[in-house]
């Protein structure tokens, strides 16, 4: 019964169950976030899989998450995409959140990509800004590799001085300078949700050095890097709430604006993941 299953044993049946459905395997992974699942549509699909098909796999819940997993060619590289993550504030322990990544390492997952719809604080960005992660905040309650460690999965004291990849960084910076793409860059504050912040919330992530702030991504960074991976993520500013300018927002409204930045966001990426012949 898989409920009697150890935790390996969980991303082992999963792995195989995914390898069983596939004729080719990804090096390349990417975490779509809300309002951003359209990056899809430039992925040549071979095959795609329902999450409430996959063994032992966490089904979103979240308005604008579609919930499976896709594989095919993004330009010249066969890709896995996740059109649809999993949040702690749905019920999820962090082990379930981040269950998918541990998945992509068991695949052969070299290199993940993530990205999520954030609200900002630093005064210099606007609503519709791409962010790209240079660094994080975790403010989330629970750790992801809180309890019993694997030494198969990881080490017991990861280190996270350089969570995303600084080549990746600096060949973002390549792509959106030569496209004349605006490319913001900052820290994300990681916080539980599903509570939008409040005013008084938004100075102090941005006094603690934070640029930007959102309820994904924290999680699933710290498991990719316990596993070895490597990391690029990119934020969609959808509201701002710096002490100048605090707004009133809505999951309506944050989707509207990620789906209006997400063509940027994609080619940026794309361009990233064909330019690399290890990816």
């Amino acid at each position: 019964m898989a409920e009697q299953l150890n935790y390996l044993d969980k991303i082992n049946q999963t792995a195989e169950y995914i390898k069983s459905k596939l004729t080719e395997l990804p090096k390349t992974a990417i975490i779509l976030g809300t309002g951003l699942g359209e990056l899809v549509n430039h992925i040549d699909i071979k095959t795609a899989i329902p999450y409430d098909e996959i063994p032992n796999f966490p089904v979103s819940t979240v308005q604008g998450h579609k919930g499976r997993l896709i594989f095919g060619t993004l330009g010249n590289k066969y890709v896995m995409a996740m059109q649809g993550r999993f949040h702690f504030y749905e019920g999820y322990s962090m082990k379930e959140v981040t269950f998918p990544v541990r998945v992509m390492k068991a695949i052969g997952v070299k290199t993940v990509f993530v990205s999520n719809a954030a609200g900002g604080m630093n005064p210099d960005f606007k609503i519709g800004d791409l962010m790209m992660i240079t660094d994080h905040i975790n403010l989330f309650p629970e750790h992801p590799l809180r309890g019993k460690n694997y030494d198969e999965l990881g080490p017991r004291f990861p280190g996270m001085g350089h969570a995303y990849s600084e080549r990746l960084i600096e060949k973002a910076r390549e792509v959106a300078k030569t496209n004349g793409i605006r490319l913001m860059e900052g820290v994300y504050v990681g916080t539980q949700g599903p509570t939008f912040e409040t005013p008084s919330e938004y100075r102090y992530f941005w006094r603690i050095g934070g640029d930007a702030v959102g309820m994904s991504t924290v999680p699933e960074v710290i498991v990719a890097c316990h596993g070895g991976m490597e990391v690029f993520g990119m934020s969609v500013i959808t509201d701002m709430g710096n002490e100048g300018h605090i707004e009133k927002v809505s999951h309506e409204e944050v989707q509207k604006a990620a789906a209006a930045a997400e063509p940027k966001m994609s080619f940026i990426m794309e361009e990233l993941i064909n330019q690399f012949e290890e990816l």
